[in-house]
């Protein structure tokens, strides 16, 4: 079984007032945006998301079939995201994004699933590795995950050192892992999704 995992528990604060994860991309919430996306790829979906949001997230994800995992610790960061995630996930490999990278394909993370060896595989694009758009074995990132955040780091390249990647060089277009970060920047993207 093959899981996907969103993460949307941040606040988002450089995106202003409105939660990032419901605010709309050409009439669509950005977390339902990237659950389309990523559903043809995976055999289950788990959101990530604060007990706040709940609602909304339900709401903007009406009609989906998917499970929540609500952070215990809110905005933890994306660490904490991802093993809150991947220990609801039931599958063995799970792929990892966020809600705020409206162009992820489905292709990636199958192209990801096929190339994964060892703990799971990044895609390097652009010259960087993207840990928010790769595959990782599910119990090996939560193990990685913890002793990050018990050594007082949330940071994603911290957990990634922990963990034996396969890297998989330029299997999408960069557009595919762009996020929207900022109000402008998702009027920036209604622009390009036309």
């Amino acid at each position: 079984m093959r899981s996907g995992v969103v993460l949307a528990g941040g606040y988002s604060t450089r995106f202003g007032a409105r939660d990032k994860a419901t605010a709309e991309l050409d009439g669509t919430p950005l977390v339902r945006r990237v659950v389309d996306r990523i559903e043809p790829a995976v055999d289950e979906v788990v959101v990530n998301c604060r007990r706040g949001q709940r609602t909304a997230i339900d709401d903007a994800l009406t009609g989906h079939d998917y499970r929540l995992a609500v952070d215990p610790v809110p905005d933890g960061g994306p660490v904490a995201g991802v093993r809150a995630g991947c220990r609801v996930a039931r599958g063995r490999e799970t792929f990892v994004t966020a809600c705020d990278m409206p162009f992820v394909r489905p292709l990636l993370a199958e192209r990801l699933f096929e190339a994964s060896e060892g703990d799971g595989a990044v895609p390097r694009i652009g010259g960087r590795l993207r840990p928010l758009a790769a595959v990782y074995h599910t119990r090996a990132v939560i193990e990685a995950a913890d002793t990050t955040l018990g050594l007082g780091s949330g940071a994603l390249r911290d957990m990634l050192d922990r963990l034996s990647m396969t890297v998989v060089p330029g299997p999408a277009p960069a557009r595919a892992v762009s996020d929207v970060d900022t109000r402008a920047g998702l009027r920036a993207a209604e622009s390009r999704s036309t």
